[in-house]
């Protein structure tokens, strides 16, 4: 029944750190088989929902005889498989290592990276002939840690300003007589944990009412809270800035583990769960697009799409390390997913005010050491006709811009938050995704329904609307903020008010989007 191999186009991946050893051929390796969708996705440019979700599956979901080549692949070479979502696109199987090289034709060596092992493989993944137009990607072969968050704590030795997140969504004048009712916030974390005590104090400290809070485990990824100095101050950043925003709001925090499977994994997951239903999802987790392979970004990018389609919105963080994104090859790099041109990208800036009111914005920068706003434009997307009809314009090789907006992410202005018991003083990136996720949930509630993919309308909007501060003082790196659009700061930070305003009559929203026979 062996048929001939092929490798799967952008699957090409080598290891990075030092080899420590061999795989054991005994080795339990879990993996998820993403498929394409069974017909193409047309995503609505005007926002809202364009499709149920009961529609989305049936039209969008996975081939069913795709579904059964995977079964029957898994069969010929003992492979179990685990689990299949049709909506998801995805087939999960399990295996030994052994049984997992001779079916896709990689080779496991055993490597650490900063302090962690793990299992790589070198090359392209290889799958059937005949299947290869049916597989978008094949995630967790390689296991090793993926991203990471982009969050920053403020250093002792300086006496900065800094705010609590309601005093922040109050000084770009979110619609704060609307609370969240109605909405599900999904927050994405790789890591970390939460303790519900910490909430518990943390909110009535600042003047809220207590959220609910749910966490989801994804691929056996878990709510793992440990020290103040833990990634447990990305989940506490991510929770307690959107909650204090949207307090209304149900927040539902997926956990998985920190791999590329696992990410795509909670990201569909989060997508298409019907029971928390996210209108929208934050994410500050990312990585430089060069640290990916195609086939990831691809599935994640498409992942977006069926957001963009059900109407779900998703916020990135853009990045805490400049226009090099950290990468030290003397290149301009952009975060992923953030460079997905169907992902809200958030960018950071320096906020400055007096009485509750805005008296400077610049980018964030605060050198190599202190962290800035990451920015520039895509090496693995084009520039979308949205950028493009905005007079976004890259350097030549150089595609979709980073980022689309920007928000307070400067440790030195950063946000007040609760950590293990521990008070403390958070900004970069991380924060700006879970603020721009609140707003759009206070929006979704008040427009009575789903913004859903805002892009287009966001680029659409004309400066003489004020939705938005244009950030104009400040640099990354190698690109500087100026009048309108930047690769520093985007569009600019939020006037909610105004935004509220110019979306209800662009008529982004109405509740009567989403309908038999709609856009497919």
């Amino acid at each position: 029944m062996a048929s001939k191999k092929v490798p799967l186009p952008g699957s090409d991946r080598s290891p990075a750190g030092t080899r420590t050893g061999d795989v054991p051929n005994d080795e339990v390796v879990d993996i998820s088989v993403i498929l394409k969708p069974k017909t193409p996705m047309v995503v609505p440019q005007s926002g809202g929902a364009a499709i149920s979700r009961e529609e989305f599956a049936a039209k969008h979901g996975a081939d069913p005889r795709v579904i059964d080549q995977v079964k029957a692949l898994a069969k010929e070479y003992n492979l179990t498989v685990t689990e299949v979502a049709p909506e998801r696109r995805t087939v999960k199987l399990q295996g030994t290592a052994a049984d997992m090289s001779n079916a896709f034709g990689v080779s496991f060596d055993r490597y650490e990276l900063e302090g962690t092992k793990y299992r790589a493989r070198t090359g392209a993944v290889q799958v059937p002939a005949e299947m290869v137009g049916s597989i978008e990607a094949v995630l967790g072969l390689d296991n090793r840690p993926h991203v990471k968050p982009h969050y920053r704590v403020k250093s002792n030795a300086t006496t900065a300003v800094s705010y609590t997140p309601r005093q922040v969504a109050q000084i770009y004048q979110f619609p704060l007589d609307a609370d969240g009712t109605g909405q599900t916030i999904g927050i994405l974390e790789l890591g970390g944990g939460f303790r519900p005590a910490d909430l518990q104090k943390y909110f009535p400290s600042i003047g809220v009412k207590e959220p609910t809070v749910a966490a989801v485990s994804v691929d056996k990824g878990k709510n793992s809270p440990t020290t103040a100095n833990s990634d447990d101050g990305e989940v506490l950043l991510d929770i307690e800035v959107a909650g204090a925003v949207a307090p209304g709001a149900r927040i539902a925090v997926y956990f998985a583990p920190n791999t590329t499977a696992g990410y795509q994994d909670m990201l569909t997951t989060a997508i298409h769960d019907a029971t928390n239903k996210p209108s929208v999802i934050s994410t500050s987790w990312g990585g430089p697009e060069s640290t990916w392979t195609a086939q990831a970004m691809t599935a994640f990018d498409t992942a977006a799409k069926a957001a963009a389609m059900l109407g779900v919105s998703i916020c990135a963080a853009a990045g805490d390390d400049g226009s090099s994104d950290g990468v030290k090859d003397g290149k301009n790099h952009v975060d992923f997913p953030a460079s997905s041109p169907h992902i809200l990208a958030c960018g950071g800036t320096n906020l400055q005010s007096a009485n509750g009111a805005i008296t400077s914005e610049t980018v964030w920068n605060d050198g190599a050491q202190g962290g800035a706003t990451g920015g520039g434009f895509s090496a693995q997307f084009p520039l979308p006709a949205f950028q493009a009809s905005a007079g976004v314009k890259p350097p030549s090789g150089g595609g979709r811009g980073v980022p689309d907006v920007a928000g307070d992410a400067d440790p030195e202005s950063g946000y007040q938050v609760l950590v293990d018991g521990t008070s403390s003083v958070i900004g970069g990136t991380s924060a700006v995704a879970p603020l721009w996720s609140g707003l759009i949930a206070l929006l979704n509630q008040k427009l009575g329904a789903p913004v859903g993919f805002v892009l287009p309308t966001l680029y659409a909007l004309s400066s003489s609307t004020n939705a938005f501060h244009d950030i104009t003082k400040g640099s990354n790196g190698a690109f500087s903020a100026g009048p309108g659009w930047d690769a520093c700061t985007g569009l600019g930070s939020p006037s909610g008010g105004n935004l509220l305003t110019v979306l209800g009559g662009a008529g982004t929203n109405t509740k009567s989007k989403v309908r038999s026979g709609s856009q497919s």
